[in-house]
């Protein structure tokens, strides 16, 4: 046991008692970023944040010793988490395992005690486990660290991806990862397979790759891409994550995923890393989440696969 001495108490959120411990730890000992800190902004960020949490299976990204110290994804729920957290029994290869779903404030405080810096969200909901109702796609730099010449690389693919998914039909939202580079989401009206969802996915960056062979890839061998920036559709499937909206990153300064509206991708001073811990709730409060109502845009895959087909 650590010769400091664990700090508790409580709080009420939404009408529950949440446990915290230690709220002065540091998490991000850089900017001086306590897990008070991190507590307070998932709390100001919650009502947007759980309309892409809400009914899923969660992967918890922990970081007990800050974001620099050890890790691990953590997703069998454990004995000591409190009964009121939903959760939901997920099959796998020789058995299933238990795992959390944030359905309100009060678990995503309560996740954030446990130095859960990033959650990972399903991309299908508890209620239909083998039915994605979200597709995804990963633009990170072919080098660097998404920052200058490297980033501009993936604003371009990014515009050129979202404008081939609209003429397919669909309504591709964007966002900052908080990390590398940019995801584009499009969301499902649930009534597709995985397999289904990873082939047109792959089909779609196939043809958007053979359009700009000089400059795009999917070939996902590092050796093999020659420079290009690598489309990458590889989480769509079972048991898959994603980084959530809104999230908070473990890297310097707490960077955040940051929806955008498609007019962003242009500013000259947008990057992956743009909107952190500490300012992104001013630019949710200023502009409002940019992502709202996208609920209300989900598509079949079905029309677009008949699209694609004519493309190809």
């Amino acid at each position: 046991m650590s010769a400091r001495a664990e700090t508790k108490h409580t709080i009420r959120v939404g009408g529950r008692s949440v446990p915290l411990s230690n709220s002065d730890k540091e998490l991000f000992p850089d900017d001086g970023i306590t897990k008070a800190e991190l507590i307070d902004y998932y709390r100001t960020v919650a009502r947007p944040m759980l309309t892409h949490l809400r009914n899923r299976p969660l992967a918890m990204e922990r970081h007990p010793d800050g974001y620099q110290g050890t890790s691990f994804f953590h997703k069998d729920v454990p004995d000591y988490f409190p009964d009121w957290i939903h959760t939901v029994r997920v099959p796998k290869e020789g058995g299933s395992l238990t795992m959390a779903v944030c359905d309100d404030t009060a678990t995503l405080v309560y996740l954030a005690n446990q130095a859960c810096i990033t959650p990972h969200p399903w991309l299908s909901p508890a209620n239909c486990l083998d039915c994605p109702d979200r597709l995804v796609f990963y633009l990170d730099p072919p080098d660097g660290d998404g920052d200058g010449d490297a980033f501009e690389t993936v604003r371009w693919s990014a515009r050129q991806l979202g404008d081939l998914l609209t003429e397919l039909g669909l309504h591709p939202a964007l966002m900052t990862t908080g990390s590398r580079g940019l995801h584009l989401l499009v969301l499902l009206d649930r009534r597709t397979d995985f397999d289904t969802a990873r082939h047109f996915a792959r089909r779609v960056a196939d043809t958007l790759a053979e359009r700009h062979s000089d400059r795009l890839t999917t070939e996902p061998r590092k050796n093999k891409r020659r420079g290009r920036l690598y489309l990458d559709t590889q989480r769509n499937a079972y048991a898959q994550t994603s980084v959530a909206p809104y999230a908070v990153r473990a890297r310097p300064h707490a960077p955040v995923a940051t929806p955008l509206d498609w007019e962003e991708l242009d500013e000259p001073g947008l990057g992956p890393r743009r909107w952190t811990l500490r300012t992104l709730p001013e630019r949710l409060n200023r502009y409002g989440d940019p992502w709202k109502g996208l609920s209300r845009c989900r598509r079949s895959l079905t029309r677009a696969e008949r699209r694609l087909d004519d493309l190809t």
